[in-house]
Parts: C-alpha cells; structure tokens; sequence
C-alpha cells in the first residue's frame, strides 16, 4: 500500500524526483494587460514576468493548435533536468511531446487525472572548459 502524504509533506515529485515549481498557468478569455503574442500556437501570454507567484494567463484564440485541456484547465509547470529522463521513469499519458519551442527551452505536457502538467527543459549553459 502506498504512504499516504501528510498535510505538512511536500508532493514526491519535488522530494523524490526532484523537481522544481516553474510557475501555474491560467487560461483566460479576458484580455490581460502586458499581453505577449506567439504566433506559432495562436495565443497569447502575460503575467509571467511579472508576478511574484508564478502566474501566466493564457488566452487562445480559436484557431490554436494547441490541446484543448491546456486551454481550458488550469496547468502547474515544474522544471526538471532532463524530459527525456522524466518520461522514460514515469508512465505518464503524454498529450504534448518533447518540443523546443523557444531558444533553449524544452517543453512538454503530460496529464493526471484530468489535469495538465508541463515539464520544462533549460538548456544548459556551457562554460569555457566544455
């Protein structure tokens, strides 16, 4: 029988598998102020630079290509080290797969129990010995 999680526990997924909260996005369909534009999947983003919790609206144009459950449920980001390495450990039902989207950066989306989740990717910077 699994343990069960303690009010006062942190999920495994920080504790075990050592991942860190990224920020939650917020699909919207109110226009928010600092809107950014991404062309490729037809929506825009804004809040993430500057909330202090993490928080990015999300607004979706109709056209957009993107997985109807991220724009319409709410999806908490983690960063891990590698996505490939997450996806071959865990058995989860990916609805996004691993995409470098911006310069990078890699992302993408798994589902549990009806909520989205991303998993982020930063490149790692090299240093001058390699």
């Amino acid at each position: 029988m699994k343990k069960l999680r303690m009010d006062h526990e942190l999920p495994i997924s920080t504790t075990e598998w050592g991942w860190k909260y990224h920020h939650l996005g917020i699909p919207t369909k109110k226009k928010m102020p600092g809107e950014t534009y991404l062309k490729k999947f037809k929506f825009y983003v804004s809040g993430f630079s500057t909330c202090p919790f993490g928080i990015e609206w999300m607004r979706f144009e109709k056209e957009s290509p993107v997985n109807k459950l991220i724009q319409s449920v709410p999806h908490i980001a983690f960063e891990v080290n590698s996505i490939d390495s997450e996806l071959t450990k865990h058995d989860f039902n990916v609805i996004s797969i691993p995409e470098s989207n911006f310069d990078g950066i890699k992302v993408a989306m798994i589902e549990y129990n009806g909520a989205p989740i991303e998993l982020i990717e930063f490149e790692k910077k090299k240093n001058a010995f390699g």
